[in-house]
């Protein structure tokens, strides 16, 4: 079984999230247990499985992701990845669009001629809430303002500054304590349209606000560029900035780039990636 590894918003090599990719033969998922079992195996932040789906009015392929320890609902840089290696592969219709089934629905990805992705998801519906007893201290670090993200299953967390995001040492196994997936730390950039150099000598990109993304409870301490978390980022910053098309920085060691487009109940994802592994799955498939 041909398997690919594909660092995902981000336009070079070893930087972005990296993301298993296998497409199957066949139009079926074998079970579950060895799903899981070549996740927990490649122990990447997510790998994700595709088949075709002949007959499907609605969509082209069915996709599932799973972290290391279980499967998940919703993952932006694993779709990101499954489109570009079906560009690479030719798999792509000539209007520049795949069509997956998930487990939220139908999503997009429509592949552009320069090679950028732009992925269609739900925007995650916001609610501020009461911080949660413990948060600050398990950040450590006092919130400005929270927020549930409905379905999403993630609380979103706004710092004071840039520079507090990007100086957290969390406490992981306190986050892992909390009834979530993920908590999604932000602030606004220190100056709008601060600029990004991404790696020593490379051009550079522009960003209107930061985050970090800390996923204990499915496995992932820290995710390195999360896409789904940006479909929370996207309506908190436009509507706070006043623009509905931005730049996000998840400033995690890795880093990444995540262009975001809001359209109301639906949020565009936009961003390249580069495979960076082309190998075969030997055994236990």
């Amino acid at each position: 079984m041909r398997i690919r590894t594909v660092d995902a918003f981000t336009d070079r090599p070893y930087r972005g999230n990296p993301a298993g990719v296998l497409l199957l033969d066949g139009d079926a998922f074998p079970g579950d247990e060895r799903l899981q079992c070549v996740a927990g195996e490649l122990n990447l932040s997510e790998t994700a499985f595709a088949h075709r789906l002949p007959g499907d009015e609605e969509a082209d392929w069915a996709l599932r992701w799973f972290t290391p320890v279980s499967e998940v609902d919703l993952c932006g840089h694993a779709t990101l990845a499954t489109a570009h290696v079906m560009h690479d592969d030719g798999l792509v219709p000539g209007d520049g669009t795949v069509r997956f089934r998930t487990l939220s629905g139908v999503l997009t990805a429509a592949v552009a001629a320069d090679g950028a992705i732009t992925l269609d998801f739900p925007t995650a519906p916001l609610t501020p809430v009461a911080a949660p007893p413990g948060l600050a201290g398990a950040l450590g670090a006092e919130p400005v303002s929270v927020h549930d993200t409905g379905p999403l299953g993630d609380l979103l967390v706004e710092l004071a500054d840039e520079a507090a995001v990007r100086g957290l040492t969390p406490d992981i196994a306190a986050l892992g304590r909390f009834d979530r997936r993920a908590a999604i730390v932000t602030a606004r950039a220190a100056s709008e349209g601060d600029s990004y150099d991404g790696d020593k000598g490379d051009e550079e990109a522009r960003y209107d606000y930061v985050s970090r993304v800390f996923a204990p409870a499915v496995g992932i301490p820290e995710d390195p560029v999360t896409g789904s978390a940006h479909t929370a980022l996207a309506p908190l910053w436009s509507e706070r900035l006043g623009r509905p098309v931005l730049t996000g920085l998840q400033c995690s060691a890795r880093s990444g780039l995540v262009r975001t487009t809001l359209r109301g109940e639906r949020t565009g994802l936009t961003g390249t990636a580069v495979t960076v592994l082309d190998a075969r799955l030997q055994t236990g498939w």
